[in-house]
């Protein structure tokens, strides 16, 4: 019998769910407003996606795996805006979520990663795949907040997301 472990399902159930929350807020969406700064920093709903597809990709394959899969399209270092269609943004940050699914899958909770974060004090913080998956949950949950709120100052629409 294989035991199952129930801190890992928790962290994904919950990494699972933000994730499933940005793609909910962002579904129906015309390409306009997926491309619109709403706020002052600049930054677009489909900007941000790109990013956490980005997020995804560093934390556990650069960082936890110690590399990642080539990116496919040129480092643009345009951070947060994006010149790409919605079609391959969304299926990038999907592909990203898979790529990050089956490197949790494959290791411990209290596996060290084999890369490391360039900066403090997330370099310290993020010692181990349990934090790592943490901190992605985190960030994911925060970038949420920020296209519930745009969501809302775009179309008026509020609630959007499992919930």
């Amino acid at each position: 019998m294989v035991q199952i472990d129930v801190e890992k399902a928790a962290l994904c159930e919950f990494l699972d769910y933000q994730r499933a929350s940005v793609r909910a807020i962002l579904a129906d969406l015309d390409q306009t407003s997926l491309r619109t700064a709403v706020l002052p920093a600049g930054w677009s709903p489909l900007g941000l996606v790109e990013h956490l597809g980005y997020a995804e990709r560093h934390w556990f394959q650069e960082v936890f795996r110690g590399s990642a899969e080539p990116l496919p399209w040129p480092d643009d270092n345009t951070p947060l805006v994006t010149t790409r269609s919605s079609s391959q943004v969304f299926g990038w940050y999907r592909d990203q979520c898979a790529i990050s699914d089956s490197i949790i899958a494959a290791a411990p909770l209290t596996a060290a990663p084999a890369g490391r974060h360039p900066f403090e004090p997330l370099a310290s913080q993020t010692t181990d795949l349990r934090r790592i998956v943490l901190h992605v949950i985190e960030e994911t949950a925060r970038h949420a907040g920020h296209l519930d709120v745009v969501r809302e100052l775009i179309d008026g629409r509020t609630g959007l997301g499992p919930r």
